[in-house]
């Protein structure tokens, strides 16, 4: 599996930006048709992105099949309005201040090849970015939010061997192998009213990687009626050794130091400095169930889909070289919730070669308001899609557009004593657009 890692990091680092677009920071973009109808496709399973959504559907396959793709990603930065303890202990911490994310512009990539024999047996293997969380500020010395955090970007993609067969004329199973490779970074200016404001500007980048699997079970009830389930177990992506460098150390002399600065009392008259971190990212397990049924062209589905997030309960960050009290080990809170999203999707085959799709999604947020930071100012939201697909030869073209709406959310949850938190409404949305190319052979 050595091998593999130049190309992962080469795909994390190109190809992604990090976002969010399930809610939390699952990623369910690994394939374009399944895109235009909703992502309501675990019991439909019928193109190579079968391996991600039910493995168990790679029987319904023939030959050789092979199919890349690319989901370009327009995340319009979130707007909050309200109040952060940041520069305005003075004031009470109650002044209004407005601030804006940065719109993202970013790819998720799918790749997938994939055989099954005349006997049924089916084995492949996909490449996709199951998860991926991506938000920065405008600017880290004075964002009112620099506190908590500037810029957070967590990454990963996985290579998932699998292999299927048939039970019988009713049923197939499916299981695989999922390895991941991640990356991380976050940035933060802690801040402080006693010690000169600023105290540094931080960066913590490192990667990872963790193991899992998956499996899945493709009933056909009748020659119309499909149903499928599929499970993906957790990841515990452990970041080891990251780089975290301090930069522009506060070298403003303090009555709280005795008359010192942050860079005199714990770096040394330092203005710089660098050590080691790590830190552990707990990603949940997921589960779907879907039926759908076929009437001449037309087809159907309906999913739930359960994202198990109870395994997200905190975001231990380990410092090697520690400052107390201005740098120090944390672990943040999180008790995230797990969540059920409803997804309905229809494909209607206008004619052999040419297809409409259209999908639609209610996808609730796991993260709870007394939990809840600007790394991910989650909210429920709904999504909506459409798509087409055509058929030339052994050629198979797929695009999908997705518009994403996110409720407004008002949380209050400032901490004026630890200064975190805020009291406010965030609001955004985001827009993308998908397309893959397969071949059989």
């Amino acid at each position: 599996m050595r091998g593999w890692k130049p190309l992962l990091a080469f795909l994390v680092l190109t190809l992604m930006a990090g976002t969010s677009f399930a809610a939390g920071f699952r990623l369910p973009e690994a394939g374009v048709k399944a895109m235009g109808m909703g992502f309501a496709f675990t019991a439909q399973a019928d193109d190579p992105s079968a391996i991600y959504f039910n493995p168990a559907g790679l029987t319904q396959l023939k030959g050789t099949n092979v199919m890349v793709g690319v989901t370009y990603v327009r995340e319009n930065g979130g707007e909050f309005t309200g109040t952060t303890p940041v520069d305005d202990a003075a004031a009470g911490f109650t002044t209004q201040k407005n601030e804006t994310q940065k719109t993202l512009n970013f790819y998720i990539p799918n790749a997938y090849v994939t055989r099954t024999s005349g006997s049924g047996f089916s084995y492949g293997v996909g490449i996709f970015a199951p998860f991926g969380l991506g938000q920065e500020y405008e600017n880290k010395n004075t964002s009112i939010f620099r506190n908590q955090i500037t810029k957070i970007d967590l990454q990963t993609i996985v290579v998932n061997p699998t292999i299927a067969f048939k039970v019988n004329e009713a049923m197939s199973v499916g299981f695989g192998i999922d390895y991941m490779y991640g990356r991380a970074k976050l940035a933060k200016t802690p801040w402080s009213p006693l010690l000169g404001g600023n105290l540094y500007n931080l960066e913590l980048e490192g990667t990872g990687d963790a193991w899992g699997y998956n499996f899945g079970v493709l009933l056909k009830v009748t020659e119309n009626l499909r149903i499928g389930a599929s499970y993906r177990s957790p990841f515990h992506l452990e970041i080891k050794d990251g780089d975290v460098d301090l930069t522009g150390i506060n070298t403003t002399g303090v009555a709280g130091l005795g008359g010192a600065s942050v860079s005199q009392a714990f770096f040394g008259g330092a203005t710089s400095f660098p050590t080691k971190g790590s830190a552990k990212i707990n990603l949940p397990a997921t589960f779907a169930i879907g039926a759908a049924y076929t009437v001449g062209r037309l087809t159907v589905e309906a999913d739930a889909d359960w994202t198990f997030w109870h395994s997200y309960r905190s975001l231990p960050i380990t410092i090697q070289d520690q400052r107390p009290p201005v740098l120090v080990s944390s672990n943040a809170q999180k008790n995230w919730e797990d969540v059920i999203a409803l997804r309905l999707g229809a494909e209607y085959r206008v004619t052999d070669p040419f297809a409409l799709r259209a999908g639609f999604v209610y996808d609730p947020t796991p993260v709870p308001a007394d939990t809840m930071g600007p790394e991910l100012p989650d909210a429920d939201r709904i999504n909506y899609m459409v798509g087409a697909g055509y058929k030339i030869g052994p050629w198979t073209i797929d695009g999908a557009f997705m518009y994403i709406d996110k409720f407004d959310r008002t949380v209050n949850n400032q901490n004026n004593a630890t200064l975190t938190g805020f009291n406010g409404t965030w609001t955004g949305d985001a827009w993308l657009a998908g397309l893959d190319v397969g071949y059989k052979f």
